[in-house]
């Protein structure tokens, strides 16, 4: 198996350090051998500085846009993942397997591509664990909204 940081290098991914929560909760919770990663909302980063990916699919965001916003909620929570590895004196190596992922789609009322964007999440998931590891159940939402508007917002639980 090809480690996560060989694939990350591959992609010229770069794991973001954990963002600081904005309300009453933590960034991830582990117990057992399960961590438990919060809700990470899309965020576009221009020159180094992190925004709020904003808007609402199949109303002023194509599918395509969504995927994307997606693709970056994965890499913060990869990020989120390597903090939460380390936090028990191991890293990206020691997941086991990606349990479950759930995206929350913020859409218009006849939006049905939910599935689609968290592809984008799920895809890249994949992509740097491999099949065994990284293949997962899920679940993809449509909602009325999201905190700071975002498009989307993403959870993850993962065996390590």
């Amino acid at each position: 198996m090809t480690s996560p940081y060989n694939k990350l290098k591959a992609l010229n991914i770069n794991l973001p350090p954990v963002g600081v929560p904005a309300a009453a909760y933590v960034p991830f919770v582990q117990t057992g051998n399960l961590i438990f990663l919060s809700g990470h909302i899309a965020k576009k980063y221009v020159s180094g500085a992190a925004s709020v990916w904003t808007g609402k699919l199949g109303e002023n965001m194509m599918t395509a846009d969504g995927n994307a916003a997606a693709r970056a909620v994965a890499i913060d929570l990869l990020g989120t993942l390597e903090a939460a590895c380390k936090a028990s004196g191991k890293d990206l190596n020691a997941v086991k397997r990606i349990v479950k992922i759930m995206g929350l789609v913020n859409s218009a009322p006849d939006y049905t591509e939910q599935h689609l964007v968290t592809n984008g999440c799920s895809e890249l998931i994949a992509e740097i664990f491999g099949n065994q590891v990284g293949s997962h159940a899920r679940s993809a939402f449509g909602v009325a909204q999201l905190p700071l508007g975002a498009c989307v917002e993403i959870e993850m639980i993962v065996e390590i």
